[in-house]
C-alpha cells in the first residue's frame, strides 16, 4: 500500500480507502462490514469514509460497531464523516437539513460521535455548500469543532473553488483552523473540477483530495453495457437517478474500448479506472466501495497497475475518454 499526505497536512492516508455510501445498511450489515474492514485494514487501508446522511445515520453505527469489534488501536485508522443534509427530512427540522449553520453543525458532530462510539472523528466535511448561511459562520463552527477536540481536520465536499478559497481566507484572517481537504467526484468521465477548477488551490493553499466514485457508480466496470443488471447499484430504487448515465451509449462504447488496454496491463476495467484516478499526484486517496469481500479484493488489485500506467498508456486512455468527460 502507498501512503500519501493529506494535502499540506502531516496526516498520511492510504492511496486507496474504503467508503460506505449506498452499501452500508442497504447492502452490507455489521457482520459483512466487519469482514471487509478487516480485509481492507490487513491490506494496508487506513482511511474509512462515511457521512451522517448515509442510511440516515445507520452507516455510522455499522462502521462504528465493526471498528469496536475489530479492536484496532485508535492511532492506526482514520475515520471521516460529512454534514449538510441531516437526518430528519420532516418540515419542522428546518435547522437540521440542507444547512451548514452553527446550530446544526455543533449538534451534528455530537450525534456522529455517539453513533460511531468514538471520542473524536479524524476528518469532517461540509458535504455541500450552503448559500443561505454566511461562510464565516460555517468556518467558525468547523474550526470550533476542531478546537473542542471533537475532530482533527475539516474540509469540504463538492464545493466550488471560489468558496473553498473564501473559507480558507476567512480562517487565515481570524486564526481559525483552515479547511485541509476537498472530496470531489473524480473519474475518467468527470474531470474538470479536479483538473481545472481546483488547479490553483493545490499550490496556493495545499488542498488535498479524497476523491469518490472512481468507477462512475459502476459504469467503468463494464457491467452496464447491456442494460442494468439485477442486484447492481443501478437497480436499487434509491439509485434510479443514476440509470441514464449508467446506460449512456457513447460512454459504454468508450468503456468497451478501454477493455483491451486493461487486459494488456494485466488488470480489469475497474482496476484500470481506479488506478487512473490514483495516478493523479493531487489525489491523496481514492475512496472505493464494495458490497462484498470479492469486490474489495478486486479493487485492491488496482495498485498493481499504477507503475504500468506509462505516459503512453495514459495517452491511449485519454484518447478514448477525454472528449466524453465533463
Amino acid at each position: 500500500m502507498q501512503y500519501r499526505r493529506l494535502g499540506s497536512s502531516g496526516l498520511r492516508v492510504s492511496a486507496l480507502s474504503l467508503g460506505s455510501w449506498v452499501t452500508y445498511h442497504n447492502q452490507v450489515d455489521t457482520g459483512s462490514a466487519t469482514e471487509m474492514l478487516a480485509a481492507a485494514y490487513d491490506a494496508g487501508i487506513n482511511f474509512f469514509d462515511n457521512a451522517e446522511v448515509y442510511a440516515a445515520g445507520r452507516s455510522e453505527e455499522i462502521m462504528g460497531a465493526a471498528i469496536r469489534k475489530l479492536g484496532w488501536p485508535r492511532l492506526n485508522y482514520v475515520v471521516s464523516t460529512k454534514y449538510f443534509w441531516g437526518l430528519e427530512r420532516s418540515g419542522d427540522a428546518v435547522n437540521r437539513k440542507d444547512t451548514l449553520n452553527r446550530k446544526y453543525l455543533m449538534q451534528a458532530i455530537d450525534g456522529s460521535l455517539k453513533r460511531f462510539g468514538l471520542e473524536h472523528i479524524d476528518l469532517v466535511y461540509c458535504h455541500r455548500s450552503d448559500p443561505h448561511t454566511p461562510i464565516e459562520e460555517t468556518v467558525r463552527a468547523m474550526s470550533d469543532i476542531i478546537t473542542q477536540g471533537k475532530a482533527l481536520y475539516w474540509g469540504t465536499s463538492e464545493w466550488a473553488a471560489a468558496d473553498i478559497r473564501a473559507a480558507w481566507d476567512i480562517a487565515d484572517r481570524h486564526g481559525w483552523h483552515k479547511p485541509v481537504m476537498e472530496q470531489p467526484q473524480y473519474h475518467l468521465f468527470h474531470r474538470q473540477r479536479v483538473e481545472q477548477e481546483y488547479a490553483r488551490l493545490y499550490e496556493d493553499i495545499g488542498l488535498g483530495l479524497t476523491t469518490w466514485s472512481p468507477l462512475a457508480s459502476g459504469l467503468l466496470t463494464g457491467k452496464y453495457r447491456s442494460g442494468v443488471p439485477e442486484g447492481s447499484r443501478g437497480a436499487l430504487e434509491n439509485m434510479a437517478f443514476l440509470r441514464d448515465s449508467l446506460t449512456d451509449a457513447k460512454k459504454n462504447a468508450a468503456v468497451a474500448q478501454l477493455e483491451p488496454i486493461a487486459t494488456e496491463l494485466g488488470g480489469t476495467l475497474a482496476q484500470l479506472a481506479i488506478a487512473w484516478v490514483a495516478k493523479n499526484p493531487r489525489v491523496s486517496t481514492v475512496i472505493t466501495g464494495a458490497s462484498k469481500l470479492s469486490q474489495l479484493q478486486a479493487n485492491l488489485g488496482a495498485l498493481a497497475l499504477l507503475d504500468k500506467l506509462t505516459p503512453e498508456a495514459m495517452g491511449r486512455i485519454d484518447a478514448i475518454t477525454a472528449a466524453l468527460a465533463d
